[in-house]
């Protein structure tokens, strides 16, 4: 292989260090960044007459016009580099993730006074604790929630260096409002560690301690506590029997499983931690042709954790990558402890493999078409459909005791959401709390504005009275505006399915079929439910005080900031209102008038 003039010259000059390399083009675009142990010779490897290069890498060097190097300290510090200039460049020759998010993470700040909970999607070290990832990114949501109703610890971020008014959040029991010193700290971080017990799945543990204080609060006759406790132990038993729980013992592991087929490859993930699946994600890595699996098992690895993430204390593999010293070396550092990577042979561990690289396979044929059509004849035999559905719908309401009430529809077919049919509407014909109603207004409204077009196969978002009243709205339409379609339910804890004949059928099983429907399930709640938050919010923003003059968006903030309702203002005294940064005693005055 000749070597142009200009770039045999250069190759002298690159020195006998480990560091980062990047070939160009005639255009400097850049084709391909690598990383070698000793530059010089990684390089000349490239272009020595016996060099003996697959097609890929051939096709590559004939493009190459120039090339580029970075020297690192070490091997470690090269890996990094490489794998963060991939993520910015996205070479033509080199293996892209297409997803670059970074994945959502709870915060506990515990090294705070008062510490709280909250979303991120950055990792920094100032000695909070971090749990996930939570993929799909609706589930971090759900948790919160879960928290914030169950575990009395603040839900906000105000700087608390001085005392103020406690907010609607205390007096709807959900913060112990220390805001105002209603809460000792050691009470409170009482609290925190429960929350913390909680998201580490210590079920034995937290479970213990709440009993033994229910029973403690019941011997001193402190009835209302002690009812409290014993609800909290209700949510929290159910929270953890619709946990996965794989096993216990295997504490925090990455479990990566691979599929290949042609020049396309699939990567599957699973995130366990404390032995309990939290989350799976699949990556679809396209042109691996001539690309050995342990190069394209060190590539993907490099790549997945160079994102927003911590490893845990060890990743099942399925091919033992290349490079594998340099990156647990990585890993470990990332990390701040040891990482390991391993290969296992037998047990537990060989079997998330397995089921890793065989919903990996899965994947790969569903995205071709062929599992589709096997998942759908499934769900037929299971459930004693009319016949095999091409297509699946889902209905979900979202609401908050009868407040800013919507209504949600997805469509999904041929193995993707068709985002052109979903439909979200707010709902106008009921009102309070009266789901089944909400249900049967959803679906009779959909299914007019789709011109009678339903799936094959209805999902409902709920229970047996959502699957009743979805059964009478359909009933009323079919034979004059829709045709008849096979309807089911699907609840939640444990995910069940329940069908019109009055049976219903577990589907916790993760099997392709049961995680399909749950797949469409999570899709059609996350979109009802985005849909009821913006208008949530919307509503919030709306306030008694936007119709007063001289109350402009600065004031209306800071009043409630303040006070934290409409009514805690009206009950305060002119003197008071007055003291709230931008205010004076004549407008005031005026605002008090006007409450």
């Amino acid at each position: 292989m000749e070597v142009q003039a200009d770039l045999s010259e250069k190759l002298r000059t690159v020195p006998e260090k480990p560091g980062v390399y990047m070939f160009k083009d005639g255009k400097e675009r850049i084709l391909y960044v690598g990383k070698a142990r000793n530059l010089r010779n990684r390089l000349k490897s490239y272009f020595q007459q016996s060099a003996n290069l697959d097609p890929r890498k051939a096709a590559m060097i004939r493009r190459v016009r120039d090339f580029a190097f970075v020297v690192t300290e070490t091997e470690v510090e090269a890996l990094a580099l490489e794998a963060n200039l991939i993520k910015q460049h996205k070479p033509r020759y080199n293996v892209i993730l297409r997803d670059d998010k970074n994945y959502p993470y709870l915060k506990l700040t515990i090294k705070e006074e008062w510490p709280r909970l909250e979303v991120v999607r950055r990792i920094t070290k100032d000695g909070s604790l971090y749990f996930g990832p939570y993929i799909p990114a609706s589930s971090v949501r759900e948790t919160l929630a879960f928290v914030r109703r169950h575990f009395n610890i603040r839900p906000c971020r105000y700087r608390l260096d001085r005392p103020m008014r406690p907010c609607v959040q205390y007096q709807m029991g959900r913060c112990p409002a220390p805001c105002a010193g209603l809460v000792s700290r050691t009470e409170y971080l009482k609290a925190v560690r429960e929350v913390e017990r909680f998201l580490r799945g210590e079920k034995k543990e937290l479970l213990e301690d709440l009993e033994a204080r229910m029973q403690k609060h019941a011997e001193e006759l402190r009835f209302e506590e002690a009812a409290k406790i014993r609800d909290r132990l209700q949510a929290l038993r159910g929270a953890f029997e619709s946990q996965k729980v794989v096993s216990p013992e295997l504490g925090d592991i990455d479990v990566i499983g691979f599929y290949r087929e042609g020049v396309d490859a699939v990567f599957q993930v699973f995130f366990i931690r404390n032995g309990i699946l939290i989350s799976a994600k699949d990556f679809h890595i396209k042109d691996t042709e001539f690309i050995p699996g342990e190069e394209l098992f060190e590539k993907f690895i490099t790549l997945f954790y160079a994102k927003e993430i911590i490893p845990p204390d060890e990743i099942l593999v399925q091919v033992r990558p290349a490079g594998i010293e340099g990156l647990r070396k990585w890993l470990s550092e990332k990390r701040g402890g040891r990482v390991r990577i391993r290969l296992p042979e037998r047990g537990k561990k060989k079997d998330l493999v397995g089921m890793a690289s065989e919903n990996a396979r899965l994947v790969m044929l569903a995205r071709k078409g062929a599992a589709t059509r096997e998942v759908m004849k499934r769900l037929r035999h299971r459930f004693g459909l009319r016949k095999t559905p091409g297509s699946i719908g889902a209905f979900d309401v979202s609401t908050i005791f009868g407040s800013h009430s919507v209504g949600g529809f997805v469509w999904w077919e041929d193995g993707e959401f068709r985002k052109e049919l979903y439909r979200r509407l707010k709902i106008r014909d009921v009102s309070g709390m009266d789901d089944y109603s909400m249900m049967r207004e959803i679906i009779v409204r959909t299914v007019r504005n789709l011109d009678g077009n339903l799936p094959d196969l209805v999902l409902i978002d709920g229970g047996k009275g959502h699957l009743e009243a979805a059964l009478s709205a359909l009933s009323e339409l079919t034979g004059r505006e829709v045709r008849e379609v096979d309807v089911v339910a699907i609840a939640k804890g444990p995910d069940r399915v329940f069908l019109p004949d009055g049976t219903s059928v577990l589907i916790e099983d993760g099997s392709p079929d049961s995680l399909l429907l749950r797949r469409i399930r999570d899709e059609v709640h996350r979109f009802a439910i985005s849909f009821h938050r913006r208008l949530r919010g919307k509503g919030l923003l709306e306030s008694r005080l936007e119709n007063i003059a001289g109350i402009g968006k600065k004031r209306r903030l800071a009043l409630l900031r303040r006070f934290g309702s409409v009514e805690a203002i009206k009950r305060a005294s002119v003197e008071e209102v007055a003291a709230v940064e931008g205010m004076n005693r004549k407008v005031a005055e005026k605002l008090l008038s006007e409450l």
